[in-house]
């Protein structure tokens, strides 16, 4: 079921089949609430882009999913989205990304807060070298939260793990199985009550047993939180997402500079078996890597 092969174009169609409500005559999909406006964005380190001139509108309580071959700038887009871009001295931001009508990027705007609300799971698990609880309660201590031990266990229930550690939140986070530990950096960002919750390629280094619960996790959370998954595996956006973006690597008339680009960006079962572009088309297929 959790294949990484990028050929499978018929197992596609019949996953997003079965996943996917037929889209209604008429029906807007961009009608939701818009959690992100991202309006001419390009990424720079350095005097070389990274990603060039992105325009998507991100909806609230949906998946929407960043595919692309390495390189397309997907993961540096992803951290534009909470400024986690700040972090790298080279780094400048261009156009223009608004958070709920807001300039995520503005003078008044404090970077801390901006990631509290929008909420990072990275690519390796990367638990504190803390026990289960103190990797849970960590966060709402720092940020001044009451009802520790509610916000702990709630945030276990949240990512489906509090059977399995419940009996065991005193053991260092580090015993736990790599998916186990996946699942809890997904709690710790859960108990500080974002919003938004970014995944860089969450299941990258999974087995796939742990990537199905991590997978069957995103399509509970979503009715809770929106969430924004780069991945690198095709078949796992057909599964999870509601929308999906493709971006590819352009190059410039001397081969020197690359940089991202945006190709297509629409519901998930329109990129995956009825695209606009025929990029999208030869990359979902197989065609080109």
């Amino acid at each position: 079921m959790h294949s990484d092969g990028p050929n499978d174009e018929r197992g596609l169609s019949q996953q997003i089949a079965v996943t996917r409500e037929p889209e209604q005559a008429g029906e807007d999909i961009w009608a939701k609430d818009k959690v992100f406006e991202v309006n001419d964005v390009t990424v720079s380190y350095g005097k070389k882009p990274a990603v060039r001139d992105v325009t998507m509108d991100i909806v609230r309580n949906e998946v929407t999913a960043l595919i692309g071959p390495s390189g397309c700038g997907k993961s540096t887009l992803l951290r534009c989205l909470n400024r986690m871009n700040d972090l790298i001295p080279s780094a400048s931001v261009e156009g223009e990304i608004l958070y709920h009508g807001q300039d995520l990027y503005g003078h008044k705007v404090d970077p801390v807060q901006v990631r509290k609300m929008i909420g990072m799971v990275f690519q390796k698990p990367n638990p504190f070298p803390k026990s289960v609880y103190d990797n849970i309660a960590f966060g709402p201590k720092v940020l001044g939260m009451k009802d520790i031990d509610e916000r702990v266990e709630k945030a276990l229930h949240g990512a489906a793990l509090w059977d399995e550690v419940k009996d065991r939140l005193d053991d260092n986070a580090y015993g736990m199985s790599g998916g186990q530990q996946q699942r809890l950096c997904i709690a710790r960002t859960m108990a500080v009550e974002p919003e938004v919750i970014l995944m860089d390629e969450p299941c990258s280094a999974l087995d796939p047993i742990s990537t199905g619960k991590i997978e069957d996790l995103m399509a509970e959370l979503k009715e809770q939180f929106s969430i924004v998954i780069v991945t690198h595996n095709m078949q796992q956006a057909a599964r999870v997402s509601d929308k999906t973006a493709f971006l590819i690597v352009e190059l410039d008339a001397t081969d020197e500079n690359r940089w991202g680009q945006l190709v297509e960006y629409d519901e998930t079962g329109k990129i995956f078996t009825n695209p606009q572009d025929s990029r999208t088309e030869d990359y979902v297929t197989g065609k080109v890597g």
